[in-house]
């Protein structure tokens, strides 16, 4: 075939690709229709996650698994965005980490609506001024993010879905790192490339900032300066990448949690998620989590957090592999409450990205 004919098979291939596309919306729709009759939501991070695993099967190349990931992200997004006006709050402002999170989740085609604190994330999805909400957990770095565990303890808010972004740090700036004298950093972007900092800006003035944004920001305006944030930053405030990839650790990623009102079903792969408060008494910790090993549940994360309540009473935060409607997990929660003064289940959600 010649350059013509190519072309021609492409523009066929539109037309048909335009049509499919439209066809799989109205299924969409009818679906959003009979999930608002029943009550549910319209968003199933399950469904998602099953239609991307086909998708990727499916597959035979030249497009990778991810490229054909994204492409169905958009695809997704834009079908949700037609079915019902969405918006997804997150802990802000727009171009941090937690803003490209709540993207590679949902798709640009949402509302996306910054917030100042965690605990406005929380608030704005309770009071269901936002359908879902985005904030961070955990880094594999610098660990867990206390205020969002404090937040369960009194909120009706369920985790339904979990988002792993790996972090990029990038060095930002108008001018040479060798003109660099001011650099402005993040407190946990700062702990994340310490070494890389110590190393090559030894003399310059380190200046904390509120979020990697504002780092972007503060030196957008200043050509003696430089800032370490993300790519997001970087396109925003338009500021030049002067390297890729300074953070410590090159396995440095951080994970972050969809807030929502209701849990979907079993996907065949999930994570349960629970805190729980024990009695003050000897081997109390070891009773409680005694049925996870009876029943061969892996127990993939545990935090402890002072209850704020009473003195020296704390609460325990625990990740298990597998979904709170399967047999076997329903037991252990079960026996679990027989050991403990409160046990709370925050949500079941697929164990992947």
């Amino acid at each position: 075939m010649n350059l013509q004919q190519h072309r021609k098979a492409i523009d066929h291939l539109d037309a048909q690709i335009i049509r499919l596309l439209n066809r799989r919306t109205e299924h969409v729709l009818q679906i959003g229709k009979l999930k608002q009759k029943g009550g549910r939501e319209v968003y199933s991070p399950q469904r998602e996650q099953a239609v991307l695993e086909r998708i990727c099967r499916l597959n035979k190349g030249p497009l990778s698994a991810d490229a054909i990931r994204a492409v169905y992200r958009e695809i997704m997004s834009t079908a949700l965005a037609v079915e019902k006006p969405m918006t997804i709050a997150y802990l802000g402002p727009e171009a941090t980490f937690t803003h490209q999170a709540a993207m590679k989740r949902f798709g640009v085609s949402l509302n996306y609506v910054p917030l100042k604190t965690i605990a406005e994330v929380f608030h704005e999805v309770s009071k269901r001024r936002a359908d879902f909400g985005v904030v961070p957990i955990e880094n594999s770095t610098e660990g867990v993010v206390t205020h969002t565990l404090d937040m369960f303890v009194d909120s009706d808010l369920k985790i339904v879905a979990q988002i792993v972004l790996p972090v990029q740090h990038c060095l930002l700036s108008r001018t040479t790192r060798q003109r660099i004298h001011r650099l402005y950093v993040h407190p946990q972007t700062l702990a994340q490339c310490r070494t890389y900092i110590q190393r090559n800006f030894a003399e310059a003035e380190i200046i904390e900032t509120s979020s990697n944004a504002r780092s972007a920001e503060l030196a957008s305006g200043d050509r003696q300066s430089g800032a370490i944030a993300g790519l997001l930053a970087a396109e925003k405030y338009n500021l030049p990448v002067i390297e890729h990839d300074v953070q410590d650790s090159p396995g440095n990623a951080t994970r972050f949690l969809v807030l929502g009102r209701e849990c979907g079903p079993p996907s065949g792969n999930d994570r349960t998620s629970i805190m729980f408060c024990i009695s003050d008494r000897v081997g109390a910790l070891y009773s409680a989590l005694a049925p996870f090993r009876r029943y061969h549940i892996n127990m993939t994360k545990i935090e402890s957090r002072p209850s704020r309540r009473k003195a020296w009473e704390y609460y325990f935060f625990v990740d298990i592999d597998g979904h709170a409607q399967e047999r076997r997990v329903s037991r252990a929660l079960a026996q679990l409450a027989q050991q403990c003064v409160f046990v709370k289940v925050l949500g079941s959600y697929p164990n992947s990205d």
